[in-house]
């Protein structure tokens, strides 16, 4: 008999982005590694309650087909002897949601379904769930990205009461076509806090780390580089990329120092080292980091 994954969960699709997402927390040991699937064109799911991880791997691959997320659950929880333990929330390639709780989930157990989302969980606080969905609607009419109104969700879940067991390990997880490191895979976010006393916390500064290194860079943030080049050559000699002269010129040397110290830096996503604008979010996360 597997672990109970008693947690709470959001399955969600952002369509001006085209993004879907699963975010999680529980009182389990690393629990996204278990609950979270997602694949960009096909749908997310969250699997949990004596989790079954076919409900990731052959969900995606019939929400890719074009069945919707309830047509998904349906055949899949009537091919499982165990349903009755189960919990599943899914949201399918068009944005439809779906959710199904298993009548032997330990209580508290439930789960809300929105307009492209859908929140479960079980072993909860009564209020949890609806907390959840509350800030989830909340968050997206506002500033941010699915990711940021993931998080915000499981903050309200765990300041409705949560897991009743405790807090441990946290996850979120978003899909884009091409969206991931290099432009060639769909894991745009994925990040994951395994064992932590406050883990949604901690997740939510995954995330604004994530905006750093990774984030899209505004046009209006592109400054031009030669209004800075003094400050970053006497920057650059302090971290020891450049022994020139501090002359407010950019020029190749500076360029070849500079971009040597973003890249050890992992910032090369926001600057390739070309042009001669640069996004201010570099220049202000290197002044801050060295001065």
């Amino acid at each position: 008999m597997p672990h109970t994954i008693a947690t709470f969960s959001i399955v969600a699709y952002d369509p001006g982005r085209e993004e879907w997402g699963v975010a999680v927390q529980s009182k389990f040991l690393a629990c996204a590694a278990v609950v979270s699937w997602a694949r960009a064109g096909a749908g997310a799911v969250a699997t949990q309650s004596f989790a079954n991880v076919a409900y990731g791997l052959d969900g995606l691959e019939m929400m890719a087909n074009d069945m919707s997320a309830e047509e998904t659950i349906a055949a899949l929880t009537s091919a499982d002897e165990q349903r009755a333990q189960r919990q599943v929330g899914m949201v399918d390639r068009r944005g439809r949601a779906a959710a199904y709780t298993g009548a032997e989930c330990y209580d508290w157990a439930g789960h809300a379904i929105g307009d492209g989302f859908a929140c479960q969980g079980n072993i909860l606080v009564p209020g949890t769930v609806a907390a959840m969905a509350t800030a989830f609607e909340e968050a997206r009419r506002g500033p941010g990205e699915l990711a940021d109104w993931l998080v915000s969700a499981l903050a309200a879940g765990q300041a409705a009461g949560g897991d009743k067991r405790g807090r441990q390990a946290a996850g979120v997880l978003v899909v884009r076509h091409n969206g991931g490191y290099g432009g060639n895979n769909d894991r745009y976010l994925d990040l994951r806090v395994d064992d932590d006393p406050q883990p949604i916390d901690r997740l939510a500064t995954l995330v604004q780390m994530h905006h750093l290194f990774f984030g899209v860079t505004d046009p209006a943030d592109l400054i031009p580089l030669a209004g800075v080049a003094g400050d970053l050559q006497a920057l650059l000699r302090r971290t020891g990329h450049y022994d020139g002269p501090v002359s407010g010129v950019f020029d190749e040397p500076t360029r070849r120092a500079l971009r040597a110290l973003v890249g050890s830096e992992n910032l090369e996503e926001r600057w390739d080292g070309t042009g001669e604008r640069i996004d201010r979010v570099v220049v202000e996360f290197l002044m801050g980091r060295f001065g």
